[in-house]
């Protein structure tokens, strides 16, 4: 496999880079066009060795200069002491040829007194110990020669001591030229032998052609170590080779994608982006010849753009190697669970014995997605102190302890589902509002998760649990947090008192909170506000028990029996929010046209006793009676179900109803679309249409449910339909489940970053109770109080300190 090693010096001005193949014999024509950089490159690094040498050079001359002048001036000492001796004794010099060879003998006779006399005073032993004797205080050392002087002048003339020096300096020069090479220059003494050895093979090096200089290094066993060392550094496969790479229709998609936060807060809505999205992908879809043929149709037959441009963008960014591990906010290192069984905790904001939707569908929920055993699973409730239970509980219904609401959920949802569901239930301290009526966390609800189990969380109505939260962020916590919308919201606001400014504000605090603390949201149906990261997906079931009753019914019709004995009804919570303002305004507005149809109306509530002044103010054939069990056995007989209201995301007594077998006249909306298919599902879209359909189910016999039609009605499918739409169908069947899942994500994304930064303000701005009551939180809500403490066996809030997770 070719590699590519290309210089990090700035470029020749003929060339751009160095190629060796390890693949081929013979070099390319790229090899031999570079051939000339490479030696000039090659060439440059043996000049900077050439240079460091003679520097080195340079030094171990002047090192020797030093030693030569050292010699130089004890030659001068002696020639002064000779001349010296000479002159004194000597004052008239003989030039005559028998003096000249006398001074010779003399000079032979001295030689070997002197050089024994050198060889002993510069021996290092008597070094040390002249300088232990005369010690520090000495500040020059000298040597009495004066009766060396005597013995020569005794038998030395001038001419002779000429001769001794001139032959002295001769020997000298030569052993100096001995260790020296000869000067290349007149007063040079030249290179040294070992640098004049390296400069011969430079010259060899020179002489060689660049083609062989190429190949011979192509060859050398550093070339393939050094290859063998980024092959282990990276290692490119097959489908890196077959990435292709992104093109301006996929560069120009993936900049609105990531732009959606921003533009979602200037007023351009999510479905607009996507069809950008799409339109952008089909644009791409002109230009699918690049690519090869099973990319092709797999691009062509995706019709989720988004989900593509994500994988596409990922698999481009991964085939170069790129590797993210986080975010500026995010925490990716998730705790690891002991077991391997998955975690799953879902956490609700209500409790059995309040019959209420999040009461309720959370409890089923738990039940039946530990039926599977595969994944462990805690239910989350809120705690409410006694004076709070006789606010919300009916019948004054009271506990004691947590023990004891336990025993109660269980007893009640086994005698509806059948079997024994094998999950925990957990408590969190909670706090009625009487002015909002819904329970609100006290303190941070997370933490009574515990980090062994903070794997997957499931919140039920993520915006209320979140409004007022002052805690570590859920996805930081946990691997994969979906949040499911019960209940709209800004409907009920509407209603109230400047309900149009109120829901404004709640509207984004809603985007604000689901953005930051979830990583899905599925909205029961499409009555609710369009928040972040959210499908719609009725992902709720209906008890088992009304499906039974809904047997039996077919099978009494079946034998040609009487299966309903009784018309009309209307079930719910008696409040003006759950469609009485709605069915009041209908029978006032038709009474004449319904002539003597009767309604009978099952319900408590806080707004019971105005409902039921404004009906018999105009005077209206209702009949109002206590509120009932759905599945009660009052209520078999009943044939048509009448609901008109219009704030419900997904009405549980309509789908028990059909459930049973019964009629069901709704209103055309958003909240009803998943019972459309269903032949017993009477929609009206006017207050005359209202008229035709009570008239026709009370002419007509609804049709026995088909075991598809009792299937999707089922907790079975509804659980089902959670787990693909949440992705964890995904997740739980992977080994390594949401913590491969978000390591495998190779691009920092701008919505993490917008999502952290959202968190974190709502962090700080949740910290200042000034701001927690201005806002409409229900007081001493930050954290839990005493009560709580002594009915949970808490620390005091004093000693347990809240900590954020960045």
């Amino acid at each position: 496999m070719a590699k590519e090693i290309q210089s990090q010096s700035p470029p020749s001005p003929t060339t751009t880079g160095i190629t060796f193949s390890s693949s081929s014999s013979s070099p390319s024509l790229s090899m031999m066009l570079s051939s000339t950089n490479a030696f000039s490159l090659l060439s440059k690094g043996w000049r900077e060795v050439r240079d460091s040498a003679d520097a080195d050079l340079q030094l171990m001359r002047k090192r020797a200069n030093s030693v030569k002048n050292l010699a130089s001036t004890f030659d001068r000492e002696i020639e002064n002491f000779l001349n010296n001796s000479a002159m004194s004794a000597f004052p008239v010099v003989s030039s005559s040829p028998s003096a000249f060879g006398n001074e010779i003998g003399i000079m032979k006779k001295l030689e070997p007194k002197i050089s024994e006399f050198r060889r002993v005073y510069s021996a290092p032993e008597i070094s040390r110990k002249v300088m232990e004797r005369w010690g520090p205080a000495k500040a020059k050392l000298g040597i009495d020669l004066s009766a060396i002087k005597k013995a020569i002048v005794s038998e030395m003339d001038l001419d002779e001591r000429e001769g001794v020096l001139e032959m002295r300096r001769r020997r000298d020069r030569d052993r100096f030229r001995e260790f020296y090479a000869e000067g290349e220059g007149e007063g040079s003494f030249g290179d040294w032998k070992p640098i004049r050895s390296l400069k011969s093979r430079f010259k060899e090096f020179e002489k060689r052609s660049s083609l062989e200089l190429l190949i011979g290094f192509k060859n050398s066993e550093l070339v393939e170590k050094l290859k063998a060392s980024f092959q282990s550094l990276y290692k490119e496969t097959d489908e890196a080779k077959d990435v292709p790479p992104l093109d301006v229709p996929e560069l120009l998609a993936s900049l609105v994608r990531q732009s959606e936060p921003f533009l979602d807060q200037i007023g351009v809505r999510k479905d607009l982006c996507d069809r950008v999205v799409e339109n952008l992908y089909k644009c791409k879809s002109q230009h699918l010849w690049r690519l090869p043929s099973a990319q092709t149709s797999d691009l062509v037959e995706n019709d989720n753009h988004v989900d593509d441009l994500d994988t596409r963008i990922a698999s481009v960014l991964q085939s170069t190697g790129h590797h993210y591990d986080g975010g500026f906010w995010t925490d990716f290192l998730k705790p690891e669970t002991p077991e391997s069984k998955r975690h799953v905790a879902i956490v609700t904001t209500a409790s059995l014995p309040w019959m209420t939707g999040t009461a309720v569908n959370p409890l089923f929920r738990a039940a039946y997605l530990a039926k599977s055993a595969k994944q462990s699973v805690t239910l989350v409730v809120p705690w409410l102190c006694e004076s709070d239970q006789e606010l919300v509980y009916p019948n004054n219904l009271t506990f004691s302890s947590p023990e004891e609401q336990e025993s109660y959920i269980r007893t009640w949802l086994e005698e509806r589902i059948g079997f024994k569901a094998d999950f925990k239930i957990s408590f969190y301290p909670g706090k009625f509002s009487k002015e909002r009526r819904s329970i609100f966390p006290a303190g941070d609800t997370s933490q009574f998760i515990p980090s062994k189990d903070a794997d997957i969380a499931i919140l039920e109505e993520p915006e209320h649990l979140n409004w007022y939260h002052h805690g570590k962020r859920w996805t930081d916590k946990f691997n994969h947090v979906v949040g499911i919308v019960h209940t709209n919201y800004l409907e009920y606001i509407k209603r109230e008192k400047h309900g149009a400014i109120q829901a404004f504000f709640v509207n984004h605090v809603n985007n604000w909170v689901t953005r930051a603390y979830c990583d899905k949201v599925l909205r029961l149906s499409g009555a609710t506000q369009d928040l972040p990261k959210s499908v719609i997906c009725n992902v709720h079931g209906v008890n088992p028990k009304f499906l039974m009753i809904g047997e039996k019914i077919a099978e009494e019709s079946s034998r040609g029996e009487q299966a309903f004995s009784k018309g009309a009804y209307f079930l719910g919570k008696m409040v003006w929010a759950k469609g009485y303002r709605e069915l009041i305004d209908l029978m006032a507005k038709h009474k004449s046209d319904l002539g003597s149809f009767n309604l009978d109306v099952y319900g408590n509530g806080e707004d019971a006793v105005e409902v039921q002044r404004a009906a018999q103010k105009l005077d209206l054939n209702l009949n109002f009676l206590k509120g009932r069990d759905h599945a009660d056995d009052a209520l078999h007989k009943y044939k048509v179900f009448i609901n008109p209201s219009i704030s419900d995301v997904l009405c549980t007594a309509t789908a028990e109803a059909l459930a049973m077998g019964k009629f069901v006249v709704c209103a055309d909306h958003p909240s009803n679309e998943f019972f459309r298919s269903f032949p017993n599902c009477l929609t009206y879209k006017t207050s005359e249409d209202f008229v035709n359909k009570v008239k026709e189910a009370m002419s007509k016999e609804p049709l026995p449910l088909t075991p598809e039609q009792m299937y999707n009605l089922s907790w079975e499918a509804a659980t089902q339909r959670f787990m693909e739409y949440s992705d964890l169908d995904k997740i739980l069947n992977d080994e390594d489940g949401g913590k491969r899942m978000r390591k495998s994500r190779s691009v920092p994304s701008f919505d993490e970053v917008i999502d952290g930064g959202l968190a974190f303000t709502h962090y700080v701005l949740t910290g200042n109770d000034f701001l927690r009551l201005c806002s409409g939180a229900t007081p001493k809500t930050k954290d839990y109080d005493k009560q709580h403490c002594k009915d949970l066996k808490l620390v005091p809030p004093q000693a347990h300190k809240p900590v954020y997770g960045w």
